[in-house]
């Protein structure tokens, strides 16, 4: 018959081959029983040798040779109950992930990174919460006019490839004059849309939850149905992406490249820069702007990641934007210290107090382009360092809680299969590991990359500078090239698990950990099945500890004024 078999039905071939050579395991251990009465390859749950006729358990040898090493018959009911209640919901909450970028190639490469990379997810949205918190933080002690706009326009321009430019007096110019007023209050109105709670994107988190805790119930009463397709650590593992979705919802990131260009060219339209015949428009100057995001088109960008504006790439624009900010922060104190010492920028007039006490007249904030550059500017003693302050402080405690959460969740899933017998680590734990491990292993390389990017990015003609610039471009394509494999083997493992594909002589018996002793448990226990259920009730907790415990950290550090 299989001769027979033409090209356009050899998958219909395929599996009726594989439903023909399908093992069932309880009728191949009935049909030993009656078989065979010797002791040889019969044991019982603990791996104790008894007679054939008393026994619940194989040795893997035996198991191989009397069973067969074919999977149990696929069965579509079963397969498509666990696919729709433990996978399709996550899968469809995939699409509340926040995008934005120009090209549809970059959002799904920011899908291929949040799924391929639950620890980059959870380090890029930590680090934003963080920077945000910072620099909040680091303007508190500053007082001058349009600080508060400040905040609010970095915070918002976290999304992309910020560029600071501080000669031709263009940065001090739009600090100090008057004139530019308008142009702090404009981005900041422009920059002031959200992205947050809508229908749908509730709808689809309700979905995810009510679905995961009736499911959940369901396969706690039934613990025996099913066991080794069962999709309770297929739940955990993707428990993730709810903290992941809700913390960006949270945040409303301004990451809508169009939008983000718009804003910026209508606002650098009203700039205004101190020069030798007065107060003119930065236009009529040239068409340098004290703060931008085209780097692309100006030569200045190093990682074509910082110019993808979805905030899973947050990683790769951090360093860049820390020390940007810390330009503008910088601008801003020095003013601030200059003021409350009655200092105008002009150092040939006199301080004018301001119609309210404390505001500062506005004829204290202009003057010649060396007077606005030497008010703004450092002791020419400091020297600036290319890494902004505590930005590694605040990548450890990113690195350290977005971790946590990864393998908490995938910790979880590996418990569950772990302790489902034959106790040990099998494929479907294995599988997981090496989810797990392969996941860490994106998130060092993409971070270790924009680290060496921003290193070479300030030094760029010496041998160290261009090796480290080669480094990231490799580090940088393996990472991706890891998380895409990573996205599809997670989705993979899913599938094989409810589709009886890891329920063989092998897998079943753990042979990854067990070796020579693996033993493939067929009949369970009251006994085993309470073990089942209390791994089952653990792996369900620590993944829902865990990603209470992310939400909850993260709304304790988002600063209520941003």
């Amino acid at each position: 018959m299989g001769g027979d078999c033409g090209a356009p039905i050899v998958v219909f071939c395929d599996t009726l081959i594989q439903q023909v050579a399908a093992t069932n395991f309880n009728t191949c251990i009935s049909e030993l029983k009656l078989n065979n009465q010797s002791t040889y390859g019969g044991l019982d749950n603990n791996r104790q040798s008894v007679p054939m006729a008393n026994a619940t358990a194989i040795t893997y040898e035996l198991c191989r040779v009397a069973c067969g090493t074919a999977q149990e018959p696929f069965t579509w009911t079963n397969f498509s109950q666990q696919f729709s209640a433990w996978l399709l919901p996550y899968l469809a909450l995939i699409s509340q992930l926040p995008f934005g970028a120009k090209h549809r190639l970059d959002n799904l490469m920011s899908v291929f990174l949040t799924v391929g990379s639950p620890a980059l997810a959870g380090y890029s949205l930590v680090l934003t919460v963080l920077n945000a918190r910072w620099v909040t933080r680091r303007f508190e002690a500053v007082s001058y006019p349009n600080k508060g706009y400040a905040v609010r326009i970095l915070n918002g321009l976290q999304h992309a490839p910020l560029r600071i430019a501080s000669e031709d007096s263009l940065l001090s110019s739009l600090v100090l004059l008057p004139h530019n007023d308008d142009w702090w209050c404009e981005l900041a109105d422009y920059l002031d849309y959200t992205h947050t709670w809508s229908i749908s994107a509730a709808t689809s988190i309700v979905w995810v939850i009510v679905a995961f805790i009736f499911t959940v119930v369901d396969s706690l009463g039934n613990v025996s149905d099913n066991i080794n397709s069962n999709g309770q650590a297929v739940g955990s593992i993707w428990l993730w992406l709810l903290p992941i979705v809700i913390g960006w919802l949270q945040l409303s990131p301004k990451c809508d490249s169009a939008r983000l260009r718009i804003a910026i060219t209508r606002a650098n339209a009203i700039a205004f820069v101190a020069s030798d015949h007065g107060v003119v428009k930065a236009s009529a100057i040239s068409n340098r702007r004290a703060v931008s995001i085209d780097a692309l088109s100006e030569g200045s960008l190093s990682s074509a990641d910082e110019d993808r504006s979805p905030p899973i790439y947050n990683y790769a624009r951090s360093l860049h934007w820390s020390h940007s900010a810390e330009e503008v922060l910088t601008a801003f104190h020095m003013a601030s210290k200059n003021a409350s010492a009655h200092r105008p920028v002009d150092p040939g007039v006199l301080w004018q107090e301001g119609d309210k006490g404390n505001d500062i007249h506005p004829d204290n904030r202009v003057g010649s382009p060396e007077a606005v550059d030497a008010y703004c500017q450092l002791p020419q003693y400091t020297i600036r360092s290319r890494w902004a302050a505590g930005v590694f402080s605040r990548m450890a405690i990113a690195s350290l809680i977005s971790l946590v959460m990864q393998w908490g969740t995938t910790g979880a899933a590996i418990i569950v299969v772990w302790f489902t017998p034959t106790i040990g680590l099998g494929c479907r734990s294995g599988s997981f590991v090496l989810y797990g491990v392969l996941s860490t292993l994106v998130w060092i390389m993409l971070v270790t990359s924009s680290i060496l990017v921003h290193y070479s990015s300030y030094s760029q003609q010496s041998l160290s500078a261009r090796l480290a610039a080669l480094g990231a471009k490799q580090l940088n394509w393996m990472g991706k090239f890891v998380a895409i494999f990573n996205s599809v083997w997670i989705v993979a493992i899913c599938v094989f698990q409810f589709s009886n594909v890891f329920d063989t002589c092998y897998c079943n018996s753990s042979v990854l950990g067990l070796g020579k002793n693996a033993f493939d448990v067929i009949t369970l226990s009251a006994q085993e099945l309470g073990i089942i259920r209390g791994s089952w009730i653990g792996g369900l907790v620590m993944a829902s500890v865990c990603s209470i415990g992310f939400i909850s950290l993260m709304n304790l550090l988002v600063d209520p004024s941003n």
